[in-house]
């Protein structure tokens, strides 16, 4: 009998009441937290989907247990109905496990922070005994309740000569928004979450509360102020991060004659201060004056400063990669809009007593104190350094989840996933594209990879008319890309010919019709071009394809992956860290992104290289880069502006051989006695 139960967790990026509502901390845990724990406690639920557009959901709802549904962009609008996306999601579940529905499916939102997992499950269990076809969180009331009609206002279950006691009334129910547990098989007949035979799960009315405006979130966090609540009294974090003028300051300025300004501080705030940098915990100042009054006091704590700032989020994002601090465990105190940004980003946003109303609504924490009058202090006095730990010594990151890209898995563990990048250096010739193929397999790289263009899309207007030198004589750049271009013939001759080799073939797409182009021959995966991590529509088709994707990110600012990973989504995504120098010198291949980029998005990542010879690509290996793409030529001299940072037959073999014994070198971190070791230890150890 199926009794497997699907939880559904819509939550969309965009919230108009509250901007990135589903990521408002409530009580210690982010809003889609919150229902991904109380789903997962629920003893009768098998599975937890969260559907989301955005990515950063999506990282919050895989890192608390539930899987995830990229929610395409027509049924993520404000328009779109809850029960579209709980539709999508159950085909997108299907489609992927290969099994068929689940008995029962819920809808659960996560605006409504306080699920009961009990009373989730004793619902979930009148649907799976038959009891009912739906079920639906409700919340007793007694209120004396009245409609508008076109003749006036009209009594709802009661009269204005007989309104009996509260104790001799039967209570009514309003719907909690909180689940709604439906028979799957109902729920795909009629599109809607009512259907058949309708019953009420009666949940806490105390505890009824839908996230819908900022005083909404006040109230749930108020509620978990008073006696009987879960609050958390210290703030347990990594780092902390301050705005300057509200915060450390009252906000005025004094002005001086001749021009010079000053601020009034407080004294014990620098106490606070120093306590937690004698503790070793980081700390900064993020300002958007640039003053050398904050200059002076930065200086004077003797902690970061960062000022002149109009990207607020994007510089405290960066800010804590460099340092690989986990933003979910940061600290952040506001006084003002400007700081809303920044607030979010954090797992505990702080606003001071005086704050902006905006801003007192988006905190996590409210200070008792005003800003200049100790909220730095009391802040301070709260963060829990006891136990702290340095997340740089002692944090044991969990690997990103592998991907599956046709017979090969990319990740942690597994083969390094090595790419013959053949791009345009078959310089439009068909059979050099077979030659580079057999270079790449006798190596043993497990694919290679072309350039698919429209060049009339794909050109740069202000290029397409310059006049090139090229082996077929002059011509214009535009005439010269579709030279170099292969068109359907030559790839169906590719796609035989490297099937026939035993390796995996995929492409570039430089535009959107050449996604489409590339689909015809159902290549395992898409490789995103580092030109090409701003082309937001090249991105949506992409990600449209429902393929595993490959991501370049040369010449890009994390700001700008931000927004290319929150269109791809992580699911089924893999970063590659390069730089797009052609050829690359040492001093800026910056290896030691790779770490940042896993820690900041938790996918696996590689290196995409362009500099001569092999080290740098092998220390990537080292460094933890999981794939390795490399361009490859037949000869270094040949024609073409990627042969000279190309690696040539000889140089792609020792490449790959290299980095087999590197992985295998690398070992798996736990250190013990070696088998080679036991005969030398025998002969050589006097004691023990």
């Amino acid at each position: 009998m199926n009794e497997s139960v699907l939880v559904v967790v819509p939550a969309r990026g965009g919230s108009v009441g509250v901007p990135l509502k589903n990521l408002q901390q409530v009580g210690g845990g982010s809003l889609v937290a919150r229902a991904v724990r109380s789903a997962l406690a629920a003893p009768s639920v098998t599975d937890v989907v969260v559907s989301t557009d955005h990515a950063e959901i999506a990282v919050e709802a895989e890192r608390h247990g539930a899987r995830v549904v990229r929610r395409p962009a027509d049924l993520a609008g404000a328009a779109a109905s809850s029960e579209s996306a709980v539709l999508h999601a159950l085909d997108a579940v299907a489609a992927g496990s290969g099994a068929g529905d689940p008995a029962v499916t819920v809808l659960l939102q996560a605006t409504s922070p306080f699920v009961d997992p009990g009373d989730l499950d004793a619902a979930v269990r009148l649907v799976l005994d038959g009891t009912h076809d739906v079920v639906v969180a409700v919340a007793p009331t007694h209120d004396f309740q009245w409609r508008l009609d076109a003749d006036g206002p009209v009594p709802v279950g009661h009269t204005t000569d007989h309104r009996p006691r509260r104790q001799d009334r039967a209570p009514h129910f309003r719907e909690t928004g909180a689940f709604y547990v439906m028979r799957t098989a109902g729920l795909r007949e009629h599109g809607t979450r009512f259907f058949g035979s309708v019953g009420l799960r009666p949940v806490a009315a105390e505890w009824a509360v839908e996230i819908d405006e900022p005083r909404d979130l006040w109230l749930a966090r108020t509620l978990l102020d008073q006696p009987g609540g879960t609050a958390v009294e210290q703030i347990d974090v990594d780092a902390l991060v301050t705005d300057f003028d509200g915060v450390h300051t009252d906000d005025a300025v004094h002005v001086a004659q001749d021009g010079t300004e000053s601020v009034r501080v407080h004294r014990g705030d620098g106490l606070g201060v120093a306590r937690l940098r004698d503790a070793g915990l980081p700390l900064l100042i993020l300002s958007k004056e640039r003053n050398p009054v904050v200059t002076a006091r930065a200086r004077k704590l003797g902690v970061d400063v960062l000022q002149g700032v109009d990207d607020k989020a994007g510089a405290l994002r960066d800010w804590l990669a460099v340092r690989r601090i986990d933003p979910a465990r940061v600290a952040y105190v506001g006084n003002d809009v400007n700081d809303l940004p920044a607030l979010r980003v954090v797992g505990w946003p702080v606003a001071v007593a005086d704050a902006h109303p905006d801003v007192l609504a988006a905190a996590r924490v409210v200070t008792a104190a005003r800003g200049g009058h100790g909220a730095v202090r009391e802040v301070c006095d709260r963060i829990t350094i006891t136990h702290r730990k340095d997340p740089a010594m002692t944090a044991t990151p969990t690997a990103p989840n592998p991907v599956q890209i046709g017979e090969h898995v990319v990740g942690a563990g597994e083969p390094v996933y090595v790419i013959g990048e053949i791009g345009i250096n078959h310089n439009g010739d068909v059979e050099i594209a077979k030659q580079l193929i057999d270079v790449a397999v006798a190596a043993g790289c497990q694919a290679v990879k072309f350039q698919k263009r429209t060049p009339e899309i794909s050109t740069p207007k202000d290029q397409r008319d310059k006049i090139r030198q090229t082996p077929w004589g002059e011509m214009t750049y535009l005439e010269y890309k579709y030279k170099v271009e292969f068109e359907h013939e030559q790839y169906s001759e590719i796609d035989q010919y490297a099937k026939a080799q035993g390796i995996q073939w995929f492409a570039s797409p430089w535009d959107v019709p050449s996604v489409a182009f590339l689909e015809e021959f159902g290549v395992p995966t898409h490789k995103i071009a580092s030109a090409s991590v701003t082309d937001t529509d090249l991105l949506r088709a992409l990600a449209d394809t429902g393929k595993p994707l490959i991501l370049s990110t040369g010449m890009s600012t994390l700001e700008q992956i931000d927004d290319a990973v929150e269109i791809l989504g992580t699911d089924g995504l893999v970063l590659l860290h390069a730089t797009s120098t052609y050829p690359l010198p040492p001093e800026e291949a910056n290896l030691r992104t790779i770490s940042t980029l896993q820690e900041r998005y938790g996918v696996p990542v590689g290196y995409s290289g362009h500099e001569t010879g092999l080290q740098i690509s092998l220390a990537a290996v080292a460094l933890g880069a999981v794939a390795v793409e490399r361009h490859i030529t037949l000869d270094r001299a040949m024609w073409g502006s990627d042969h000279a940072a190309s690696l040539e037959p000889k140089g792609l073999s020792n490449l790959v051989r290299d980095i087999r014994i590197l992985q295998d070198a690398l070992g798996d971190g736990v250190k013990k006695v070696m088998p080679g070791e036991l005969a030398p230890m025998s002969r050589l150890r006097r004691i023990g």
